[in-house]
């Protein structure tokens, strides 16, 4: 496949990523919220629920109270990880995988707090999953983000791995 249509299926699956985490937070919104914060909906007892939150901080309650600061860093490295796409030359599989995820998750959050203000002027991002185990409740953006991480890592294995191989057959 052409540099072209990798970069094209990044983008394509950044799109349909932030698609799905919309309208999950749509559904969170519709079903989950009530007048009182919010409904829960056990999945599976002990393990998963879906529990409506509107989050104005950020991943795990950070950078609480310094949401405009969030935005244009989630902004900043939208548009880094776009031009990365492009610009980058030692890209793997697990990097576009990186970028799309990345990408789609912090565009997902962003497009959050840009529409959604409470009443009192805070704006928020829609959280709902719950891992009972887990103490935070979460979004699919968020998801995206974490496995995007996860695939960042794998890439930087990845170079590293091949770096080797090449001092080894050079010397």
């Amino acid at each position: 496949m052409s540099k072209k249509a990798v970069r094209a299926t990044v983008f394509v699956a950044a799109v349909i990523l932030i698609a799905i985490d919309q309208v999950t937070k749509f559904w969170a919104e519709e079903f989950l919220r009530d007048g009182t914060g919010g409904a829960s909906v056990t999945v599976i007892p002990g393990l998963l629920s879906f529990e409506y939150l509107e989050n104005a901080a950020a991943a795990m309650g950070m950078f609480d109270g310094m949401i405009y600061l969030v935005m244009i860093m989630s902004a900043a490295v939208s548009a880094a990880i776009i031009a990365g796409v492009f610009l980058y030359k030692n890209h793997t599989w697990a990097s576009y995988t990186s970028a799309a995820l990345l990408l789609a998750g912090g565009v997902g959050n962003l497009i959050d707090r840009l529409t959604n203000v409470t009443p009192g002027g805070e704006r928020v991002v829609v959280d709902f999953i719950h891992i009972e185990f887990f103490p935070y409740i979460f979004n699919f953006a968020d998801c995206c983000v974490t496995v995007g991480a996860v695939f960042l890592l794998l890439h930087a294995f990845i170079l590293a791995r091949r770096e080797k191989m090449l001092d080894e057959q050079a010397g």
